[in-house]
């Protein structure tokens, strides 16, 4: 940060003139103010050559260091698919986006892992840590140390310790009770604790932004593998039933070759398609009990069948055939994490008045109030009262270089946080972007693939009609029945793909967070 120009001292003299017309104090009260005005007086003075000047200490409301303006973002004015038939600008509520799937139980895991995940969980944890910080700097506003004292010592002093004799010293053991109050008072006249105070409320509001993006992610974690799940579930069923549509294959075949009608080639080429496809079941398994066992994990529980939960089989989520975007602006407001980010650059801005504060004298006033006597039964004579107040100041005038560096410091690391929120903002454009683009066209591929299953199917039955009939050879029904399993599973991952491309397209555009405002559907 480079130094702004200096304030001379004779603004100060003038405020200080001024003051010297309020009404008469009593004697003690007067010879404060006239000390706090004479300090006063000096630092404004000095306070031209650092990092603020007097007229934007005043502007700034009595703090060093800047006062935080929101950076610039890059938004784009429209999406790219913006005209679209699939595309709508309004029309969904995303608090529950996962409702547009309209599956009981997705909805029922949703809310579940709501209530139980561990992760969440910690970061509700974090926001209660940094509403305790607050609560601390915000006490820094007041005497910043505040106690009572009390103490009884019996004392006996050497004969033989005072080279001038002792004859003025007690001669024998005594004691000495004290009571009494102790305040020290740091004024936050630079706006030190203030800009603590600024800081720990924007770290504050970062913790609870990144609650909501852990929120956001647990969703769409839960909505992603639930559809997977249901996407190896449609596989494996459509693996099995290709498995006894090739075992009755490879009976019809090797009946025919116990008669003598076809060779051993054609029992071969069956029996490979038929180990082919059962090797895939085994996989199928696998990532089933996988994907059960992270619903689990994020349900925070051990992992365990969910089969009551979840049935023996389900449907692929059916998603619905447009999407709801909205305008690119809105994601400055709804993504936690480039609201995160955002306030986690206020939270640094306000650390540069921090640091700069250092470069200015701690005004503080301190005091001790007590009694003392050698015993109790006169502790509370007025005669044993006793008192020490005043103000007092420290300045590190020696460390200028030390101070000025942590300045410059805390102001790059601001910077680079404000970089870090605009390539945040970049990047979440770039995930919608990308997202819109992969539901769309995995739309469009679904289409296609069930026109080619759908004839793959019609294909097999003629085939198999043509084969027993003699009219075509073997390898043409193989052919058939190679490429209906084929075309059957390439069908069932897309239409997964595009449950989770409408998934990934609503965790873009910061969808879910709202939950927790609202109730659960199911």
């Amino acid at each position: 940060m480079e130094d702004l120009p200096n304030v001379s001292v004779g603004t100060s003299r003038s405020a200080a003139r001024r003051s010297s017309h309020l009404p008469c104090l009593p004697p003690p009260v007067k010879r404060w103010r006239g000390a706090v005005s004479v300090i006063v007086l000096v630092l404004l003075g000095a306070a031209g050559g650092c990092t603020t000047s007097l007229h934007d200490w005043v502007r700034n409301g009595f703090k060093v260091g800047p006062n935080y303006a929101r950076p610039p973002a890059p938004v784009a004015d429209a999406w790219i698919d913006d005209g679209n038939e699939k595309i709508q600008a309004t029309g969904t509520h995303y608090a529950d986006w996962w409702a547009a799937f309209n599956d009981p139980t997705l909805d029922s895991l949703v809310w579940q892992a709501y209530d139980e995940n561990l992760p969440l969980k910690v970061a509700g944890l974090r926001v209660l840590e940094a509403r305790a910080q607050l609560a601390v700097a915000t006490g820094n506003l007041l005497p910043q140390q505040q106690q009572a004292i009390g103490a009884f010592a019996r004392s006996k002093i050497s004969e033989n310790g005072y080279p001038f004799g002792s004859f003025s010293l007690p001669k024998t053991a005594f004691d000495t009770w004290n009571l009494g109050f102790d305040v020290a008072w740091e004024f936050d006249f630079w706006g030190r604790f203030r800009r603590m105070i600024e800081s720990a409320d924007a770290a504050m509001n970062a913790q609870i932004e990144n609650y909501d993006d852990v929120l956001v992610l647990l969703q769409a974690e839960v909505a992603t593998t639930y559809v997977q799940l249901r996407t190896l579930e449609e596989r494996l069923d459509l693996a099995t039933r290709n498995v006894e549509l090739l075992k009755e294959t490879l009976r019809i075949v090797r009946a025919r070759f116990a008669a003598g009608e076809v060779d051993d080639l054609d029992v071969q080429q069956t029996l490979t398609i038929l180990s082919a496809t059962e090797a895939a079941i085994p996989v199928f398994r696998k990532g089933r009990r996988q994907a059960q066992n992270r619903l689990c994990t994020l349900r925070g529980m051990p992992p365990q069948a969910l089969d009551e939960q979840l049935g023996e089989s389900g449907v692929i989520p059916q998603a619905p055939a447009s999407i709801v975007l909205g305008i690119p602006a809105e994601l400055l407001r709804r993504r936690p994490d480039i609201r995160r980010a955002e306030r986690e650059a206020a939270a640094q801005c306000a650390q540069i008045g921090v640091a700069e504060s250092e470069l200015y004298p701690r005004i503080a006033f301190t005091g001790t109030i007590a009694v003392e006597s050698e015993t109790f039964s006169r502790l509370f004579n007025a005669g044993s009262s006793k008192f020490v107040l005043g103000p007092g100041f420290q300045w590190n005038v020696l460390n200028y270089g030390r101070i000025r560096g942590n300045v410059r410091a805390q102001d790059a690391r601001f910077q680079q946080l404000v970089l870090e929120y605009q390539e945040t903002v970049l990047r979440a454009n770039e995930e919608v972007e990308n997202a819109v683009t992969a539901f769309l066209n995995e739309q469009d591929r679904v289409q296609s693939l069930t026109v080619a299953a759908e004839a793959a199917a019609k294909s097999v039955k003629l085939s198999q009609l043509q084969y027993e009939r003699g009219l075509v050879d073997f390898e043409r029904l193989l052919d058939s029945q190679r490429a209906l399993i084929l075309q059957q599973d390439a069908l069932a991952e897309a239409t997964g793909n595009v449950a989770l491309q409408l998934v990934a397209a609503y965790k873009a555009l910061g969808g879910g967070w709202q939950a927790r405002f609202a109730e659960p559907t199911n």
